[in-house]
């Protein structure tokens, strides 16, 4: 499995004494080697300790935790471009594991620290990451306690369908997770999520585009049944409300 022991060895004395300039997050990581994972494996464990931070190059990753119980409750799905392992705790306070088959490139937390400390261009850019997590552990909160399972549904095709839409209400979704994994997300079992794509697809509001996707048939009936209160005509069919990541809580 994939650990946070890994032997590759970046190197890390380029951030040292680093002077102020204009530099990006992405910049930071291209530096350092690209690391692969297999579908299923372990980027890191809940319990273990936070010593790297990881940018995801390519692939879906889950983020989940174990709760008392025994159920695995997913808090996140993270895309190319998202960063994970952003913990102020000495351990991560979740598990990230491979949806798909994944290549992320990693960072220890000293010289991902040294480098915000010292780039004065990096700081608004991790608080904008910070402010999108704190927004999307929001945003579950509300899925979670005020809507409905079908709400719940909606909600998720349309917040994963505009990643790939440019942040307009999306034409077609894919979906690289499992109806479990849905499940997990959306608090429901797999049968309700099941019986409840079936429903919409008999109404007419999806329709199935292969194995892992779905046709978005009736956009304007998808983004009213999300409970927001939105009308497809009044936002110009454009769905401006977005977000750049679905981050953990």
């Amino acid at each position: 499995m994939f650990s946070t022991a890994s032997n590759a060895q970046p190197n890390f004395g380029a951030f040292a004494g680093m002077k102020p300039q204009l530099v990006t997050l992405d910049e930071l990581f291209a530096s350092t080697p690209r690391e692969t994972l297999d579908i299923g494996e372990g980027l890191f464990w809940q319990g273990d300790r936070a010593q790297h931070i990881f940018e995801i190059t390519e692939g879906v990753l889950r983020i989940f935790k174990i709760i008392g119980d025994g159920r695995r409750v997913i808090t996140g799905f993270l895309y190319a471009g998202d960063m994970v392992g952003l913990s102020l705790k000495d351990v991560y306070l979740y598990s990230a594991e491979a949806v798909t088959a994944v290549k992320v490139r990693r960072l220890t937390r000293k010289a991902f620290q040294d480098a915000i400390e010292n780039s004065p261009e990096l700081r608004p850019q991790l608080f904008s990451l910070m402010c999108d997590e704190m927004a999307a552990a929001q945003e579950q909160m509300v899925l979670l306690s005020r809507k409905s399972a079908e709400e719940r549904l909606c909600s998720f095709f349309l917040m994963i369908g505009r990643r790939h839409a440019g942040g307009q209400v999306p034409r077609m979704v894919e979906l690289a997770m499992s109806r479990q994994d849905i499940a997990d997300y959306l608090g429901l079992t797999i049968e309700t999520v099941s019986r409840t794509i079936t429903k919409l697809i008999q109404r007419g509001i999806i329709t199935p585009n292969g194995r892992h996707a779905f046709d978005v048939t009736k956009p304007g009936k998808l983004l009213a049944l999300c409970g927001d209160g939105d009308s497809y005509e009044e936002l110009g069919g454009s769905g401006v409300k977005t977000r750049q990541a679905v981050w953990p809580n």
